[in-house]
């Protein structure tokens, strides 16, 4: 325990030291961090104020305190719903500036995750990394059965200090959301949050060998899609060994060309990759930069790298994909709708506004050619008036956004003529069409219903507790108009289920019984000359059509 305190003691100093000594001491005894001392002489002059150089002395102060850091930065990068342009601008500059590590302890690491001396693992290892970087270092190898393959290896020590770094930086984001308004505004726990659950992601190769696995099955059916081959018998926690791709990077284009190569289908291929990881199964990978894309024969897209990938719901997705239709049609009105359905509106929103400051960033696009819009740039955009507007953008839209800003810098490069935008769009239709299909739609009600039971089975105990908080006079008053209409839109919504499904239920139990009693006793079900079940039939057929009708015109179902 005492040991543990020491290392957060000399850890907590050395971020502190880092961040006086590229002239943030000042803020950090504005937020209490430091004492005046430490800040005095601190004050930024005119000349450092501006957004531009706060940026710039951040990425350097975050690319000095390592790994863990630089990883938050990379995440904050992303929020271009709550950053400025310009510090965004310069924390997308941060690199991983990092020395070889020897390769001995290359080789103690395999050893001692593989338990078995490295003669007997591979048949060659090169000593010389083809790649660094701050979680690990890569080399070529060859296994004894002949298949050429790449071996990533963790950097040693690693774990523990990003770990003292974490429950630090937990404790500085609770402290900074405590004391100063624009920490909680712009939810700083949340990006630590974030941060934690990306870094041990990435600690962890298996979990990003099983990530790059469950995007090869999404292309199973597929050949111009291809993932690295993970070689599990050679892979743990700390060890990942995988095929070797001999590809051309995506973003040479002059040996592309050389050798052949179509680069508008390519950029076609790439795009509908991506979209159909991220609106058709919801899994992707969240960093297609052109390090981590390959050209293979054939014009084949090779993905690599699946330590950042991205999770999005069926319902998120839903939204995603409206967003993209709306965005296509310059529908704002409808654009408000979606943010309303994600419950993300606040108190403090005025929706005219909202609205009218989206008409407007419509109208400066509109005479923009589809082929000159940028659709990462444009969700941007609207998730920065979304912002100014007290609208929260959930993280998940946040990386998705980053992810189409980073493909899109692939794919311009590429074919500067390629839309995304419009490679978009069918994806997007389809996640609708899906949406409303009578599967799901039946999928869904049988949902609702189970749910709506639950809640009636209840309504009796909550009654009772009700009226014995009102007996004993222990009832306080707190009204709030949005969560008040959301309950009577949703009672409302189940009352209309319950009268359709009691009527119909006692029209069906009245003519069941017409038919069971003309069966048994072998008489005609003709009353007064009429066919009673027959009419009864065509009854029950209005009735359902008609409170059907009514219930969905009522906007209630």
């Amino acid at each position: 325990m005492f040991e543990r305190r020491l290392r957060h003691t000399r850890r907590y100093q050395e971020i502190v030291n880092a961040f006086i000594r590229y002239g943030f001491g000042y803020f950090l005894f504005r937020v209490g961090i430091t004492d005046r001392d430490l800040s005095r002489g601190k004050v930024p002059s005119d000349a450092d104020v501006n957004l531009q150089s706060i940026g710039r002395r951040l990425r350097l102060t975050l690319q000095e305190l390592g790994p863990s850091f630089i990883k938050l930065g990379q995440i904050a990068s992303t929020r271009h719903d709550v950053l400025p342009r310009e510090i965004i601008t310069e924390l997308e500059q941060l690199q991983d500036h990092v020395s070889v590590f020897s390769f001995d302890h290359v080789q103690n690491t395999i050893e001692s995750e593989l338990e078995d001396s490295l003669d007997n693992v591979f048949d060659h290892v090169d000593p010389e990394p083809i790649a660094t970087a701050s979680i690990g270092q890569v080399h070529t190898a060859r296994l004894f059965t002949g298949e050429e393959v790449v071996v990533k290896v963790q950097r040693p020590g690693l774990k523990p200090v990003m770990e003292t770094d974490l429950e630090i930086l937990e404790k500085i984001g609770q402290m900074l959301e405590e004391r100063t308004v624009w920490a909680k505004r712009y939810r700083v726990q949340d990006i630590i949050h974030e941060l934690s659950i990306s870094l041990r992601n990435e600690l962890d190769y298996l979990m990003e060998g099983r990530s790059g696995e469950r995007i090869a099955k999404q292309f199973q059916q597929q050949m111009f899609v291809r993932v690295p081959t993970i070689y599990w018998d050679y892979t743990t926690k700390k060890v990942l060994t995988m095929e070797k791709v001999n590809g051309i990077k995506v973003s040479d284009v002059d040996t592309l060309d050389a050798e052949g190569y179509d680069r508008h289908l390519i950029a076609k291929r790439l795009a509908d990759a991506m979209f159909a990881q991220i609106l058709d199964k919801g899994f992707f990978h969240a960093d297609p930069h052109a390090g981590n894309v390959y050209i293979l024969p054939k014009n084949t897209i090779t993905f690599l790298d699946f330590g950042e990938v991205g999770r999005i719901s069926d319902e998120m997705t839903y939204h995603f994909a409206s967003i993209i239709v709306h965005l296509h049609n310059g529908n704002a009105e409808a654009l408000i709708k979606i943010f309303s359905k994600m419950d993300l509106i606040g108190e403090k929103t005025d929706i005219n506004a909202f609205q009218r400051d989206l008409e407007a960033l419509h109208d400066s696009y509109a005479n923009v050619m589809l082929k000159d819009m940028s659709l990462g740039k444009i969700i941007i955009e609207i998730f920065q008036v979304a912002y100014y507007h007290y609208i929260d953008i959930p993280s998940e839209m946040a990386i998705l956004s980053k992810t189409i800003l980073t493909l899109e810098g692939v794919i311009s490069r590429m074919d500067p003529d390629f839309s995304i935008m419009r490679a978009a769009e069918p994806y997007a239709r389809k996640v609708l069409k899906r949406r409303y299909s009578p599967r799901r739609i039946l999928r869904n009600s049988m949902s609702e219903i189970a749910e709506n039971l639950e809640i009636i089975t209840g309504l009796p105990r909550d009654v009772k507790e009700v009226m014995s908080t009102l007996q004993r006079g222990r009832v306080g008053l707190d009204i709030n108009v949005k969560q008040a209409e959301r309950f009577l839109h949703r009672f409302d919504k189940i009352s209309n289920r319950l009268s359709f499904s009691i009527i119909m239920l006692a029209f069906s139990i009245l003519m069941a019984g017409l038919i069971i009693g003309s069966a048994i006793t072998d008489q005609s079900t003709v009353i007064w000359e009429l066919p009673i079940i027959e009419i009864g039939a065509v009854i029950a057929t209005l009735m359902f059509i008609l409170m059907v009708i009514t219930i969905i015109r009522s906007g209630r179902m």
